[in-house]
C-alpha cells in the first residue's frame, strides 16, 4: 500500500518525521499553527509518495483560510480547512477569482479542544459545510470531510441518508498516524468519481451532458443550465437542469435527479402512464431511468459501498439527533472513506440543528419513529415540459390563468387515477413564451403521487406535501384527499400575494417565513386562525399582501367561502369544488385583462 509506504518513510531517517508522535506538531493544537503544519507536512508526504503515483493522479492543494468567507453562499461563511484542484488560482481582489463552495473537494474543521469532537461543536459545523458543498454543486452525489479536535481526528462521508464518520483516531499514535497518512493522500489523489461527483453527467469543453438509451437509441441531452438544486444534505435532493437533445435545440426538455425511498412508487413510471392516458396540463413524460454507476445507484449499497450501520458502537434503532449524526464503526478504510452510523431522514439528524431554509420543503410520509436503516436511490426523469414558476407570471392576469390552468392540470390527473398531494408555490408553472411547445401551465413533481383507488376513500394516510402549503386537515394527519390539494392551491396563492410584489419583486416576511418549519399541529391552528373569521382573514391580506396583490383581497375572500365553508376546514369530498375554483379564478382574470 502506497500509505504504508510513504508513512515508513516518515519514521526512517535521523530526523523522522514521525516518532511517537508527528515532529512539530503544534503544543495546544492552536488552529493557525495547526494549518501551518500540515501545509508543510502535505509537501512532504507528496514527494515521499510521488515516485508510487501515476503522474495521471489528480493534483490538489490544501485549502486554509479559515477567515476569508467563501463565495457563493446566502451568507458570510468561511471553513477551517479543505482541498481543492491545484489548477485554482486564488485571487482576492478580483470576484470570479476567489474561491467559492463550487471549488471545494473535500471538507474540513479544526478545533484546538479534543472534547469539541461532539455533534453540537465540530459535527456540525462540518455538516454546515458539506450542505454548502453539495448545495453550490449540481453533480455532486456525497461529499466527504474530516474533523481535527486537537489530535483526535474523524473521517466523514454525507450522503442522501445524513452523516457517517470513522471512529476517533489519535494522528499522533502510530496506527493513528497510519491513517491520516492514508487519509490525506487519498484526498490529495483519489478521482473525481471517488470524491462524490456523478460519472453519468460529463463536461466536455465546459458542456455538460448526458446520455441516455431511449426506443433503442442513444440520446445525448445538453444541459443547459440548473433550474433548480434543493440546498440539503439528507432528503430527495431534487435538482433540475433545462436541457436540449444535441439535435433538437428548439425543444426544450427537463432532467430531473432526484433520491427516493426505495418502496416508493418510481415517479418516472407515474408520469409515463399519466401521459399515456392523455394527463393535460401536467409535465409530460419523456424518459426515466435508475441512474448506473456500475450497478444501481443508491446510498447504502453503491455510495456507502454496503456499509453496516448496525455495527457501529453508538447504534441505536429508531433514534434521533443531534446525538448520532456520526458514530464509530471499526476504521476508515484506506482511502479515508467513512465507516461508521448517523443516518438522517426528513426533519431530524445532521440538517436538525442547521439554519432553517428559506425555502419550503416537503414532508414525505413518516412513521412516528423512523428507522435509521432506510435507504434512497438516484432516479433520473426527463420531461418534454419547462416552464417558470407560477409566481414568475409576467401579470397578475396571466398568474390566474395558470393557477386556473393548473387546476384543470390536477384534475386530469385525477380522473387518470392519480392524486398529487405536493401542491406547492414551485410545483405550479407558467409558460408565456410562444416558440415553447410546452403546456401553457402545468404541474410537476410526481414524487409524493399516488394511485388513487376509486373503491376506498382517496388518498393514503400520511402528513404529505410542503409544509407552508399544506391543507389544514392534511396537517393534522387526515387521510390524504383531493379536497386538501384543492386547499393548497389557496394556500399558494396566499403565500404568492404575500412574498412576491410582481415577478421580479420577492420578500421574506418573518411572520409567514416559519410557516416552513413550524411544528404541522401548530402550523394547522395558525392557518386555522388565518381564516376561520373573515374580518380577521381580510385584515391579514390588507396588513401582509405586498402592493401589487392587494387587489387580489376580493378574489381571496370569494375563495375563502367555497374552501372553507361556514367558516372552517371541509367536512366532506366534493368534487364540484374544481367547477367553482376556475369559476372564480377565470372571472378575475377576465376582469384584470380588462383593466390592463
Amino acid at each position: 500500500m502506497v500509505s504504508e509506504a510513504v508513512f515508513r518513510k516518515c519514521t526512517e531517517g535521523d530526523s523522522p518525521l514521525f516518532k511517537q508522535g508527528w515532529s512539530g506538531w503544534p503544543a495546544g493544537a492552536k488552529e493557525s499553527d495547526v494549518l501551518s503544519w500540515i501545509g508543510g507536512l502535505i509537501s512532504q508526504l507528496e514527494a515521499f509518495a510521488d515516485n508510487r503515483i501515476p503522474t495521471s493522479a489528480a493534483r490538489r492543494k490544501l485549502l486554509a483560510q479559515p477567515k476569508t468567507p467563501l463565495e457563493g453562499s446566502t451568507g458570510k461563511r468561511s471553513m477551517d480547512i479543505g482541498f481543492v484542484d491545484s489548477d485554482i488560482i486564488y485571487k482576492p481582489d478580483t470576484t470570479d477569482s476567489r474561491y467559492r463552495w463550487a471549488h471545494i473537494l473535500v471538507v474540513g474543521e479544526l478545533k484546538s479542544n479534543p472534547k469539541a469532537d461532539i455533534a453540537s461543536v465540530a459535527w456540525i459545523d462540518l455538516a454546515r459545510y458539506a450542505r454548502e458543498v453539495l448545495a453550490a454543486q449540481d453533480t455532486r452525489r456525497f461529499v466527504l470531510g474530516f474533523t481535527l479536535c486537537g489530535s483526535l481526528m474523524r473521517v466523514w462521508e454525507f450522503d442522501r441518508l445524513g452523516g457517517i464518520a470513522s471512529e476517533q483516531f489519535d494522528i499522533n499514535k502510530e496506527e493513528g498516524g497510519l491513517q491520516f497518512v492514508a487519509t490525506i493522500l487519498g484526498f490529495l489523489r483519489m478521482n473525481e468519481e471517488m470524491l462524490g461527483f456523478d460519472p453519468t453527467i460529463v463536461t466536455t469543453s465546459g458542456q455538460k451532458y448526458i446520455k441516455i438509451e431511449r426506443n433503442g437509441q442513444t440520446e445525448c441531452l445538453i444541459i443547459d443550465e440548473v433550474i433548480k438544486r434543493a440546498p440539503c444534505i439528507a432528503g430527495r435532493a431534487t435538482t433540475c437542469w433545462k436541457a436540449h437533445r444535441n439535435d433538437d435545440p428548439h425543444n426544450p426538455l427537463v432532467i430531473k435527479d432526484s433520491w427516493q425511498y426505495v418502496d416508493r412508487d418510481e415517479e418516472g413510471e407515474l408520469l409515463q402512464e399519466a401521459t399515456e392516458k392523455g394527463v393535460t396540463n401536467v409535465a409530460r413524460y419523456y424518459h426515466h431511468e435508475t441512474v448506473r454507476i456500475r450497478t444501481d445507484d443508491d446510498v447504502r449499497n453503491n455510495v456507502r459501498k454496503g456499509l453496516d450501520v448496525t455495527k457501529a458502537t453508538n447504534f441505536q434503532p429508531k433514534r434521533t439527533l443531534p446525538s448520532n449524526v456520526g458514530g464509530t464503526v471499526s476504521r476508515i478504510s484506506r482511502q479515508g472513506r467513512s465507516s461508521s452510523s448517523g443516518v438522517k431522514r426528513p426533519s431530524s439528524e445532521t440538517d436538525a440543528a442547521l439554519p432553517p431554509s428559506k425555502r419550503s420543503y416537503s414532508a414525505s410520509p413518516t412513521k412516528p419513529n423512523l428507522d435509521v436503516l432506510s435507504n434512497r436511490i438516484h432516479r433520473r426523469v426527463v420531461l418534454r415540459d419547462y416552464g417558470e414558476a407560477i409566481y414568475k407570471a409576467s401579470s397578475r392576469a396571466a398568474l390566474l390563468d395558470a393557477l386556473e390552468g393548473c387546476i384543470e392540470g390536477h384534475e386530469s390527473l385525477r380522473k387518470a387515477g392519480f392524486l398529487h398531494r405536493d401542491i406547492s408555490i414551485n410545483n405550479l408553472r407558467v409558460n408565456e413564451d410562444k416558440v415553447n411547445p410546452s403546456w401553457r401551465a402545468f404541474l410537476i413533481d410526481l414524487d409524493l403521487a399516488i394511485r388513487e383507488h376509486r373503491d376506498e376513500a382517496s388518498g393514503a394516510m400520511g402528513k404529505t406535501g410542503t409544509r407552508a402549503f399544506m391543507a389544514i386537515g392534511a396537517l393534522l394527519g387526515e387521510q390524504h384527499s383531493f379536497m386538501h390539494d384543492l386547499e393548497s392551491f389557496f394556500w399558494v396563492l396566499f403565500w404568492t400575494c404575500i412574498h412576491h410584489d410582481g415577478p421580479d419583486q420577492g420578500r421574506v416576511m418573518r411572520q409567514f417565513d416559519m410557516w416552513n418549519y413550524a411544528d404541522m399541529e401548530e402550523l394547522a391552528k395558525l392557518k386555522l386562525g388565518t381564516v376561520a373569521k373573515e374580518t380577521i382573514f381580510v385584515k391579514t391580506m390588507t396588513d401582509s399582501f405586498t402592493a401589487y396583490f392587494k387587489p387580489f383581497i376580493p378574489l381571496m375572500k370569494s375563495l375563502r367561502k367555497i374552501i372553507f365553508p361556514g367558516d372552517k376546514p371541509w367536512e366532506r369530498e366534493d368534487e364540484k369544488l374544481y367547477a367553482r375554483m376556475r369559476a372564480i379564478l377565470r372571472g378575475a382574470c377576465e376582469e384584470f385583462r380588462a383593466v390592463g
